[in-house]
């Protein structure tokens, strides 16, 4: 029997619209000085003194930099550029999303987390190591999707064992607290591992199919950071396949969109109104 848990969850999204942030997010160019500290949770908070990734190095190249979200608490700049240089050793080169903006915040569009630096999404396309991009193709090109929705299977043409040898690269950090997947490719990594436990950071939820979404732990020198709650223990294989059967059922027979409806922007901790206005 399908769970309709998930499915509440899709038909409400289709009743709500964004809520609107605050420009001055968006607005600010620069991150602020100081130490880096990050405040509240990964979707109500915001970073002080951010660090920028650089728009290339070894294994990697961001896309989308227009955005002007390549910032991020020290730890995670370091976790990307780590991640980069493992996948060149295995002839990789990595394409990062978004990030934060320059001092976290809300975004006005795309993302309801990523507002303390502590959240990257990197691109499941993979390209041979080396091969870099133009800038107007970084800002020209297409997510690939890597799942088959209408089966619930993992696309033959786009998936390979590098997809998920870069995904135990990514869950391997004990800065990483987990790593949002597709459930479709949850499944498929629990079909065919022989050993799954190094499969529990990953995390399936909506969506993620054209990348992953890496979100680091608080770092200890930020007691106001707000953690997430603990992964639960086991592989977190279990329950996936009827995750998957809801996503087949809703591609094939989707729900009438509802009215949409304003949410509530979150509230961010004081200390946010200090870091927007510098």
């Amino acid at each position: 029997m399908i769970s309709v848990r998930p499915i509440i969850l899709l038909l409400l999204a289709s009743f709500l619209t964004p809520a609107v942030a605050d420009p001055r997010w968006g607005r600010v160019d620069q991150p602020s000085t100081g130490t880096a500290r990050v405040h509240g949770f990964y979707s109500a908070g915001c970073l002080a003194g951010g660090a920028t990734l650089p728009l290339a190095g070894e294994g990697y190249q961001v896309m989308r930099s227009s955005r002007n979200r390549f910032y991020g608490h020290p730890s995670l700049i370091a976790y990307v550029e780590n991640l980069g240089r493992q996948a060149a050793a295995h002839g990789v080169q990595l394409l990062v999303g978004d990030l934060s903006q320059p001092r976290g915040g809300p975004m006005s569009f795309g993302h309801a987390s990523h507002q303390v630096g502590l959240d990257v999404d990197i691109w499941l396309t993979l390209l041979p190591a080396g091969n870099r991009l133009s800038r107007q193709q970084t800002e020209d090109w297409d997510m690939l999707t890597v799942v088959d929705k209408y089966h619930g299977v993992l696309r033959q043409d786009r998936w390979t064992l590098r997809h998920r040898d870069i995904l135990q690269m990514a869950a391997a950090s004990p800065l990483v607290e987990r790593i949002f997947v597709n459930p479709i490719i949850k499944l498929g990594l629990c079909r065919s591992e022989a050993d799954t436990r190094w499969l529990r950071k990953l995390r399936p939820w909506w969506g993620h199919d054209a990348h992953f979404h890496v979100r680091l732990t608080c770092p200890v020198e930020s007691p106001a950071c707000r953690a997430q709650d603990p992964v639960p223990p086991g592989d977190g294989c279990e329950g996936v396949e009827d995750w998957v059967a809801e996503i087949v059922a809703l591609t094939r027979n989707p729900p009438e969109p509802g009215p949409r409806r304003p949410r509530k922007p979150k509230v961010l901790p004081e200390v946010c109104e200090v870091v927007v206005s510098g």
